[in-house]
């Protein structure tokens, strides 16, 4: 009997008080306005949107690669073929194709900003940043050996070099796009790997079949399945 009315005051002191010999709940403490609850719940919210969207982000391929600036690519490289068999200097050679690259970079660096405006996505994305730090590399590398092998007066290696550096970079950049311009990255690779063995003596008949014709056919696959 003492234990259990012990107990009784003891409930009454922590959680009631008496008055007039009335219980009578204590009144609920109001929620203090200035609470950091609804604030860290948005918080904690937003925090959650963003990863959600970062990690779809990262999942999508980029996909703004226009595959009518690479067939406009491939019929300059195609031009620039003809013109540079017909030429004996091999500084008018090498001209005719620096100025062909320039021209076709151009051109598919248009299409494709045209092509990201037109399906609302943003160049800097992180598929489209991954792919152009991984695109850059080797196509500086390319740079630095063009200057080297021209200073030496190698000019016959510069279609082999070309195509495995604009392949490499293909291939490592185009792992954050759609599936053929990897693929496309390969063939380049292979095409280098031929002339840099035993190709140096057709060496215009590959460039216009690796700039040329490669462009020309992965461009028309591009086109066609991923929206131009």
């Amino acid at each position: 009997m003492l234990r259990s009315l012990a107990r009784r005051k003891l409930c009454n002191i922590k959680y009631l008080t008496k008055l007039k010999n009335r219980l009578i709940v204590r009144p609920m403490r109001a929620k203090d306005a200035t609470s950091n609850g609804p604030i860290a719940l948005d918080r904690r919210a937003i925090d959650n949107l963003r990863f959600i969207r970062e990690t779809m982000e990262r999942a999508v391929a980029f996909t703004a690669v226009s595959g009518w600036g690479l067939i406009l690519t491939g019929v300059v490289a195609c031009v620039a073929g003809v013109l540079a068999a017909r030429t004996d200097d091999q500084r008018a050679w090498l001209e005719v194709w620096l100025g062909a690259a320039a021209i076709g970079f151009s051109v598919s660096a248009l299409a494709m900003w045209r092509k990201a405006r037109r399906s609302q996505t943003s160049l800097l994305s992180k598929p489209g940043r991954k792919l152009m730090i991984n695109f850059s590399p080797p196509i500086s590398a390319a740079v630095l050996l063009t200057a080297a092998l021209v200073r030496s007066e190698q000019f016959d290696l510069l279609p082999a070099m070309w195509m495995l550096l604009y392949g490499a970079g293909v291939t490592t950049g185009g792992a954050f796009s759609v599936r053929p311009v990897p693929l496309m990255g390969v063939c380049f690779m292979l095409m280098g790997a031929f002339a840099l063995f035993g190709g140096s003596a057709w060496r215009d008949g590959l460039m216009v079949a690796s700039f040329g014709g490669l462009h020309l056919v992965f461009g028309f696959l591009i086109a066609r399945k991923y929206g131009g």
